[in-house]
């Protein structure tokens, strides 16, 4: 067993790292965040300069190539420094690259990726419902209605990160009511978010800043036949590989957090002299260090695990679960031993502990809470149902 990356993707890793600190180091981040709705278009154009969209994108609609292992080095190292603006990025990735290129007709391929690859186009996702939350399927009330020539679309959709900036919107709605059971009779769009009657509206919150996260409303939408993704009435089914794809890359940001906060943390300790010595001398400091490093590999490991497997083709939505309740939460009890490390100034907007606190901490409920990742790895093992 060979748990080491390659020396391409050591390259990889090393080449993302440095392009991160030369054009987004932390306190870069820190200044964008500080204007919570003013979205980081300048971010967003460097991360297209640097050619960052076009990975994961197959080399013949104009992308760099690179699998799910690759994304997630990828994430990690931004999150180090970004931590919740890694979103910048990983959104289009997921939401469009991935979406449209698995699941894309031809035509839909050849007319999305290369310019989602350039950096030309953002995505959102609309799935979430204000009636849902976690009871994604049973709390949805969007509904598409079959016209000619295309679909009316209907309802209103929840925590869209940076659809007011979005130029498509990958929407799930019901577009069948009386299919026999919840998982069918959905279906998948790209809603061109400048569509008539599409109204986007930010939400104020506790972290997550600049790049925006918002409800969305829908008023008698149409939206073309060609830009349904994948086939009428399976648009679930469809999405799962997407929301796969969410937890690994949204688990490899809690890594990268985890790296970012052993970083600020033992810079501190190394500085800061209490009682006449530096406090990295402490025993019980040097404990809450030994604790991160030991999340720090247990997320790591898991997160390439299923990254693995997803890029070799091989059920992976347990392996994506897990990796995800394990790396948020081990990242946000990391975030806050470190507020603990600095003291008073890990309480300050100065320094980056808590905001690496106030981003993990959303990362523990969505895209799926701690709670339900855990009834479906409770199911795994041959127990009953829970909700």
């Amino acid at each position: 067993m060979d748990f080491s990356f390659t020396a391409e993707q050591q390259e990889f890793r090393k080449v993302v790292r440095d392009w991160v600190e030369k054009n987004c180091p932390k306190n870069v981040a820190r200044d964008l965040e500080k204007e919570e709705f003013a979205y980081p278009f300048e971010l967003w154009d460097k991360m297209s300069a640097a050619g960052l969209h076009g990975i994961g994108i197959d080399e013949r609609y104009g992308g760099s190539g690179g699998d799910i292992v690759v994304q997630a080095i990828t994430a990690r190292e931004l999150a180090r420094s970004l931590a919740g603006l890694t979103w910048v990025w990983a959104i289009s990735s997921f939401a469009g690259a991935k979406s449209v290129g698995l699941y894309g007709s031809e035509e839909q391929k050849e007319r999305f990726l290369p310019e989602l690859a350039q950096g030309r186009l953002r995505f959102s996702i609309a799935v979430t419902e204000p009636s849902g939350g976690t009871d994604l399927l049973g709390g949805m009330r969007t509904k598409a209605r079959k016209v000619d020539g295309g679909w009316r679309i209907t309802g209103q959709k929840m925590w869209s990160t940076a659809a007011h900036v979005a130029d498509y919107l990958l929407l799930l709605a019901i577009s069948d009511e009386e299919a026999p059971k919840r998982t069918q009779g959905k279906t998948l769009f790209l809603v061109p978010a400048d569509s008539p009657g599409v109204e986007t509206r930010q939400i104020p919150k506790l972290g997550m800043r600049a790049v925006g996260s918002c409800g969305v409303f829908l008023d008698d939408v149409f939206v073309p036949d060609d830009l349904v993704l994948g086939e009428v009435g399976r648009g679930w089914y469809t999405l799962l590989g997407t929301l796969n794809n969410e937890r690994i890359l949204l688990a490899a940001l809690c890594t990268g957090i985890i790296d970012g906060v052993l970083e600020e943390s033992l810079a501190h300790m190394d500085t800061r002299t209490a009682f006449g010595r530096k406090i990295g001398q402490f025993q019980s400091l040097q404990h809450y260090i030994a604790d991160m490093v030991m999340w720090q590999k247990q997320a790591e490991l898991m997160v390439f695990n299923a990254a693995w497997l997803q890029s070799q083709g091989k059920p992976c939505g347990l392996e994506a679960n897990m990796a995800k309740v394990v790396a948020s939460e081990y990242a946000n009890r990391a975030a806050d031993l470190g507020i603990q490390i600095l003291g008073g100034m890990g309480y300050a907007a100065e320094t980056d502990a808590q905001r690496y606190w106030r981003d993990s901490r959303l990362l523990r409920i969505g895209p799926i809470s701690s709670e339900m990742a855990r009834n479906s790895i409770a199911e795994s093992v041959g127990l009953p149902r829970s909700f």
